[in-house]
């Protein structure tokens, strides 16, 4: 295994791969002082507000003279950034070249759509069902496990996804709700959807069904509590119901070209944008070219890195598209009065991670470099093959959500600290480090780390898209085989 990477020839720091000890020489350099495995070492002298530059780009200024050999971090590096910008669009080449296609064994939907799970789902309008919701579920679920074989080979279980919304809201607070909810009920990954309502909620069953559209009435059916006078005798029956249509669907050859993959990443550290985020992007590379889907959120994290994406859009109205992405991003700060750079967290920083720059450098490495194909606002729902922006924020469940609510089928997760959470679709974790992946072999499910012991980027990208197309077949990941299922929606308004 390497000690240390220089990413860039024109970086003037490198990034330890192991910790470093006082007289490591890289780069003919000589380490001032103990460099830990993920953070930065000075290759040159850098004097007060000079760049520090990783990645090919700036990370920040020093806050102070820095010596060759030294320790950059927090203590000596700061941001750089702005807050709203103006931009040009200059666009860079980004063809890639169309490949084979493969084929994933999933599901297709009668209104064209295609899955690659078959669970049927409960969707409570309002918090206040929340544990009816849960309660329906488990006994469901037990009456699943009663059935017959093909059915339960064919249905993957019963999930209930409680939240604490869909009433005391207003505006785009709201409307957010409604939009997720309704995305969530279209969700392909759903074989039978049972919308469950109290009935005095803002966001009732009769509101929500307008966001909802043209449904199939065996697919999806509702439930009021406070119109019935036993809702878990009511819910049984619908249960089964669902639970029989579901069963209707068995997996066949789809073209890899159909499925739809949400890209995110949480806890990061100095090995994030090294190792698991570019195989990430390599992965996006390779199913656009495929004619499949990837979809990149966590705006927050683009900052100190747009300019990037803004580049590589398809079309100028794609490039303003993502320059209101951005600004509208940072005025959502300033309108609550919140620092725009206020980023990154403490777990970010024990990694190795400096600035906000910094984070989102290696964030944007998950896009790969394909074009952007769309620009998607919260809650809307991806229509354009390619590689998609969407708006949220960088919150790992909301962020995860929102990706599934677009449309993902699967999110693939990159990490260096580890997180055992799901969302509503298959969440694969990707671990950056070695170290982490032997720790915690119950949450993560592929080894990123591998990349810094001297593994071939193409070996471990070919290895890494199989594995997704098993995933897309039925594979578990870790989080569904401990059975966690999560969702949150963006909160953005006044609570009544």
């Amino acid at each position: 295994m390497k000690s240390f990477i220089k990413i860039n020839e024109n970086d003037n720091v490198i990034v330890a791969l192991t910790d470093l000890q006082p007289g490591f020489e890289a780069e003919g350099v000589k380490a001032l002082e103990e460099i830990p495995a993920g953070h930065k070492m000075a290759l040159v002298d850098i004097k007060k507000g000079e760049p520090v530059i990783k990645y090919g780009y700036r990370i920040g200024n020093a806050k102070e003279d820095i010596k060759a050999g030294s320790w950059i971090h927090t203590h000596n590096v700061g941001t750089a950034l702005g807050e709203i910008l103006d931009y040009t669009y200059e666009p860079v080449n980004t063809d890639i070249k169309a490949s084979e296609d493969v084929t994933f064994m999933g599901y297709k939907r009668p209104n064209g759509k295609v899955a690659v799970r078959n669970e049927v789902w409960i969707i409570p309008t309002v918090g206040c069902v929340n544990n009816i919701a849960t309660a329906i579920a488990n006994k469901a679920n037990i009456a699943l496990a009663g059935m017959s074989d093909i059915v339960k080979s064919r249905v993957g279980g019963v999930v209930a996804f409680p939240h604490p919304y869909g009433c005391s809201q207003m505006g785009d607070d709201q409307e957010n709700t409604r939009k997720i909810l309704s995305d969530l009920i279209n969700h392909p990954n759903a074989g039978g959807v049972l919308v469950l309502g109290l009935g005095c909620e803002n966001s009732n069953i009769d509101v929500l069904k307008p966001y909802i559209g043209e449904y199939d009435e065996d697919r999806v059916k509702f439930l009021v509590c406070q119109e019935s006078e036993d809702e878990m005798a009511d819910a049984e029956k619908l249960m089964e119901e669902l639970i029989g249509y579901a069963a209707g669907f068995v997996r066949e050859p789809i073209s890899a070209s159909k499925l739809i993959i949400g890209m995110k990443c949480g806890g990061s550290d100095g090995f994030s944008g090294i190792t698991a985020n570019p195989l990430v992007g390599k992965f996006s590379d390779m199913l656009t070219s495929k004619g499949g889907t990837t979809i990149l959120t966590e705006v927050p994290e683009m900052f100190g890195a747009e300019t990037i994406l803004m580049n590589r859009c398809e079309n100028e109205q794609l490039f303003d598209k993502t320059v209101c992405l951005i600004n509208d991003f940072k005025q959502y700060f300033k309108d609550n009065n919140q620092t725009i750079y206020e980023n990154p967290s403490p777990g970010n920083k024990k990694g190795g991670i400096s600035t906000l720059e910094d984070k989102s450098l290696g964030c944007t490495q998950k896009s790969g470099s394909s074009a952007v194909k769309g620009v998607l606002s919260y809650g809307e729902q991806v229509v354009t093959p390619g590689l998609n922006l969407l708006s949220a924020p960088g919150n790992d469940l909301v962020a995860a959500t929102a990706l599934a609510a677009s449309g993902a089928h699967i999110v693939l997760f990159t990490t260096g600290r580890g997180t055992p959470f799901a969302c509503p679709v298959p969440t694969m974790k990707i671990s950056t480090n070695s170290r982490l992946a032997g720790k915690k072999s119950n949450w993560i499910d592929f080894n990123a780390g591998v990349l810094v012991e001297d593994k071939d980027m193409e070996e471990i990208s070919n290895e890494f898209f199989d594995y997704v197309i098993r995933v897309a077949s039925g594979e578990q990941v870790a989080s569904e085989r401990a059975g966690f299922h999560d969702m949150a929606i963006f909160k953005r308004g006044v609570t009544l």
